[in-house]
């Protein structure tokens, strides 16, 4: 440890702007808290801004560094305090990324619009940062946050100095999901302005980076000499053999070993070293179920499943979990609608031949082609027991009908890990979906007693205790919602004044019609359960939300779940060139990675029906006696 701070501060001393690689269960957050301390006595006139990744880290921070002279923030909160104050430049640049549609308005307006778009009754309205998005109000959200930002800091020089001198110390922690329009905004723009003197700080690891929308890496500014790189190597976490399987799967370079602390958690009750276990199961039948490797852990690892904070299941694919989470019929909608599957058919067929759809509707096209294109055997199946819903689908306009776009990451998107974490920039939740997690966020922000938070969220207005009497009344009848269904929930929360309807959700509403109606008719609870799952309230996880945390005993689950971003059996099989063109095999290799690196004793792997070649290389990765057929 003592090493890596004196490294840092040499960087700090010279000048430099830095990053601190470290890999799971290294003590990446320790550090950062060290750094602070270190720049606090030794700069006590300085500022230092820490930015992290999800409130909760926020609270862990500021519990370990009590002082004055520290801010902590999300990137989103920190951008808007440095832009915040500074009305006249945030309506002037708001109205130029509008124009340039760099920012869309959600609502159609003429382009380009003028100044008079944030005049309300002859008054300049104030611009605004919530969750959600009004434009034409002055209410920006997140993603706004980040581009108004850039554009700020690249055309007010004088908010470069400002922000510089308020703060000379920028520390960003999980620097790898950092999205690239900030990595720029700080190293490029903020970095660039060199009338004062500024140290940028990167914390993270480049094989945790899981998330498609972060700068993965500081690669190019690291080969320039823009960032400098410090590496520790140690892992206080898991055991010899999970950090020597660890090492395996990483491909930066970056090796671990056991940290030789006697405080670390991965040695014995009488101080020795952990060397842990770590299996390959498998099975090349059809007939089984993942009961079936839970119970041969049970029998012969002696596992336990009764206690999800000790042993931790980890799924890539939703489908699975969606009906024992409770949410089984929003899951079908949005990754297993058979009539949207056939439309999909229909459309291909009609571009690959180059046939004219226009005006007409889904119907009259089908129609048209009589027998060239009918559903797959499944596609009918799922039309016969739903043919209310094929008929209504028939009505649409085709040419609209097949923009109207739906996937299962719309609905399960992970870039919530913690309960307490905002949204954030890059998620693939529909705004749908982000409308009614923001419904149930209000509900467990003020049912928990956060009112502050829950005050961001809403647009409830608290003046008295008579308001205060009202907007009880109004949560409970949001928590206790019986047999409403979803659209009914969205309408009440819309009345009562909790999330009221916004341009996001018009604009999906008016987009993806059938998508809309089909969701409005679900019972609300299952919005209740996706919430419940989303924040980790279940026994159930997947592989993306388990990042940050850690268990006694992990089984990951290798099954792609139909997605194309992720393919286990290539990740496997690739060669060492394939791995370094192939953003997907890096990806899943990646994904794996963080799994792996999550267990404190023991690791199962399973795989169904594996190749040969991936049987040799979990030999390889795991040893030939730890490769187990079930």
């Amino acid at each position: 440890m003592a090493e890596e701070l004196e490294q840092i501060m040499q960087h700090i001393y010279s000048g430099h702007h830095f990053l601190l690689s470290g890999g799971a269960g290294s003590g990446k957050t320790y550090t950062l808290v060290q750094v602070i301390k270190r720049v606090i006595a030794e700069y006590p006139t300085s500022l230092i801004a820490c930015i992290t990744y999800t409130n909760a880290a926020v609270r862990e921070i500021e519990s370990r560094v009590n002082d004055t002279h520290l801010r902590v923030s999300t990137i989103h909160d920190f951008l808007w305090d440095c832009i915040g104050n500074f009305q006249n430049e945030l309506r002037d640049s708001l109205l130029k990324l509008i124009n340039t549609e760099n920012i869309k308005t959600y609502t159609n307006l003429s382009i380009p619009i003028d100044s008079d778009f944030f005049v309300h009754d002859g008054d300049l309205i104030p611009i605004k940062y919530k969750e959600y998005v009004r434009l034409h109000d002055g209410i920006i959200s997140h993603d706004e946050v980040l581009k108004v930002a850039q554009y700020m800091f690249a055309h007010y020089p004088k908010l470069c100095a400002i922000v510089k001198g308020s703060y000379p110390f920028i520390f960003i922690d999980e620097y790898q999901d950092t999205s690239p329009l900030v990595i720029s905004t700080l190293l490029d723009t903020l970095s660039g302005y060199k009338n004062r003197p500024l140290c940028l700080g990167f914390f993270g690891d480049s094989m945790q980076a899981i998330y498609p929308t972060g700068i993965g890496d500081l690669k190019s500014y690291i080969q320039n000499e823009t960032v400098y790189e410090v590496k520790k190597e140690q892992n206080y976490r898991s055991p010899k053999l999970v950090i020597d399987l660890a090492n395996r799967i990483r491909f930066d370079g970056l090796q671990q070993h056991q940290a030789d602390d006697i405080d670390s958690t991965n040695r014995t009750d009488d101080g020795q070293l952990k060397i842990g276990r770590v299996i390959f199961l498998y099975t090349q039948s059809d007939d089984f179920t993942i009961d079936d490797v839970r119970n041969y852990l049970q029998d012969n690892e002696n596992w336990s499943f009764d206690n999800s904070q000790k042993t931790k299941e980890l799924n890539l694919t939703h489908k699975l979990i969606a009906g024992k989470a409770g949410f089984p019929m929003l899951m079908e909608i949005h990754g297993d609608d058979g009539v949207l599957k056939y439309r999909d058919r229909v459309k291909d067929f009609v571009k690959e031949h180059n046939i004219s759809t226009e005006e007409k509707t889904f119907n009259q096209v089908i129609q048209e082609l009589g027998e060239q294109i009918p559903p797959t055997r499944q596609m009918q199946v799922y039309i016969n027991n739903n043919q209310a819903l094929y008929n209504h689908a028939l009505e649409f306009v085709f040419d609209d009908f097949v923009k109207m776009y739906v996937s299962a990451d719309q609905l399960i998107d992970d870039k919530k890990q913690d309960e307490d974490e905002n949204s954030k920039t890059g998620s693939k939740r529909s705004d749908l979906v982000t409308h009614l997690m923001n419904i149930e966020r209000c509900i467990y922000l003020y049912s928990s007693g956060n009112v502050n938070e829950f005050l961001k969220v809403t647009e409830k207005k608290i003046n008295s205790i008579s308001d205060r009497r009202v907007l009880h009344q109004s949560i409970n009848q949001l928590v206790n919602v019986g047999e409403k269904t979803i659209g009914e929930i969205i309408d009440l929360a819309d009345v009562l004044g909790i999330v009221r309807k916004d341009e996001k959700l018009e604009k999906y509403q008016t987009r993806n019609l059938y998508v809309y109606e089909r969701v409005m008719d679900v019972p609300y609870t299952e919005v209740q359960a996706l919430y419940k799952y989303l924040e980790g309230m279940t026994p159930f996880s997947t592989q993306h939300k388990t990042k940050g945390t850690e268990f006694d005993n992990v089984l990951v689950i290798l099954d792609n779940g139909g997605w194309n971003n992720y393919n286990f059996e290539n990740m496997f099989t690739a060669s060492q060139r394939e791995l370094s063109n192939s953003s997907t095999i890096q990806r899943s290799r990646k994904l794996f990675y963080v799994c792996c690196t999550r267990t404190k004793e023991n690791l199962a792997v399973f795989f169904h029906k594996p190749s040969a070649s991936v049987l040799s290389k979990a030999q390889e990765w795991f040893g030939d006696d730890n490769v187990i057929p079930i």
